[in-house]
């Protein structure tokens, strides 16, 4: 203050873009004081200085030269990106850098194969389980019905990402309880989160869990619509209960279930939240030029590289996101079309 007292805090807020402003040079000194915080000045030395288009680290000397074709700085000692960068016009160069780079299209490949599989082993286990359990349970003869049913759906009620880290830390490598059975019954301790195997089986069990009971209540719904009387029928001529479920059960719920079917699939497609909350992509594929692991769907490894990697390749990443938009078009359009056809042929022989 002019009078020599110090200013209180809503003062200094007060003159805050004055202060942010000023320039207070000691005598002798070559370099000014500026504001670091409201109550203190201070040199402020620039981290990099420029030399043309050149940065050199002030202290440690790095030197990073400018990539204008790839919008980013390279550390000339390592050759490695720099980043954040800027927006540059590169046209479909990460479209072509992701089919000719080995290093790149090995591991996309792999991730993709994985990712079909993954989804179609998902929907086919859960299926199995949850039309076989809903068989089950519309059986007259079988006692407590109910309560067997609300047990079996509990599961579906619970937030998936609850079960989700409760069994990360029941297939924990060193404490869970899983290998401490495991250890004890066989003498053996499976490296669920190392191995690359072991890790894509964990993850298909723990998304069966989570997906039967869905399946479990759709197939409980289409069963009650099966005619009795076709039961009956094939009761008169000595048809059993397996062959009652291959020329009935299933041929009645196929073509109502197909579009849910088609849905699953693509859900499981892009099943983000199970790969980064039990794996995270994990463990990491050798020799790949971006971050991708073994356990990585297309929906994750995009996410990774935009926001995990150092380099935040947000470029990249959103070529890999419109080939996973377009890969999943295709597979909808194609399964739908491919619906179309035992539908129909199965409606007309019910009929």
């Amino acid at each position: 203050a002019p009078s020599g007292d110090p200013l209180d805090i809503r003062e200094l807020i007060a003159i805050r873009p004055w202060l942010n402003q000023a320039r207070f040079t000691p005598p002798g000194s070559p370099l000014a004081l500026r504001l670091v915080s409201l109550r203190a000045l201070g040199f402020r030395l620039p981290v990099w200085n420029e030399q043309g288009d050149t940065l050199v680290h002030a202290v440690t000397g790095q030197i990073l030269v400018p990539d204008q074709q790839r919008g980013n700085y390279v550390d000339t000692a390592t050759h490695e990106p720099v980043g954040p960068g800027w927006r540059v016009w590169i046209g479909t160069e990460n479209f072509r850098l992701l089919f000719r780079d080995p290093a790149i299209r090995r591991p996309f490949l792999q991730i993709f194969i994985w990712n079909l599989t993954f989804a179609f082993l998902s929907v086919a286990i859960t299926f199995g389980i949850g039309v076989f359990l809903a068989s089950v349970l519309q059986w007259k003869a079988l006692r407590g019905r109910a309560l067997y049913r609300t047990l079996l759906i509990l599961p579906y009620a619970i937030p998936a990402f609850i079960p989700i880290l409760v069994f990360k830390g029941l297939f924990n490598e060193g404490y869970g309880e899983i290998n401490l059975i495991l250890s004890s019954l066989f003498g053996i301790a499976p490296k669920w989160f190392t191995d690359p195997a072991l890790a894509r089986a964990m993850i298909l069990i723990v998304n069966t869990w989570l997906g039967y009971p869905y399946m479990m209540i759709i197939a409980s719904g289409m069963l009650q619509a099966v005619p009795d009387e076709l039961y009956e029928a094939t009761a008169i001529d000595g048809a059993g209960p397996w062959t009652n479920f291959w020329k009935i059960t299933l041929p009645q719920i196929m073509p109502p279930l197909f579009p849910l079917l088609i849905a699953s699939f693509a859900f499981n497609f892009n099943n983000f939240s199970l790969i980064y909350l039990l794996t995270g992509g994990k463990p990491d594929i050798v020799g790949s030029a971006t971050v991708a692991g073994t356990t990585d769907l297309l929906v994750s490894y995009t996410f990774r590289m935009a926001f995990k990697d150092s380099s935040a390749r947000f470029g990249f990443a959103s070529a890999v996101a419109t080939l996973l938009f377009l890969v999943v078009a295709v597979l909808a359009w194609q399964q739908l079309r491919f619906s179309r056809r035992p539908a129909t042929a199965l409606t007309k022989e019910a009929k």
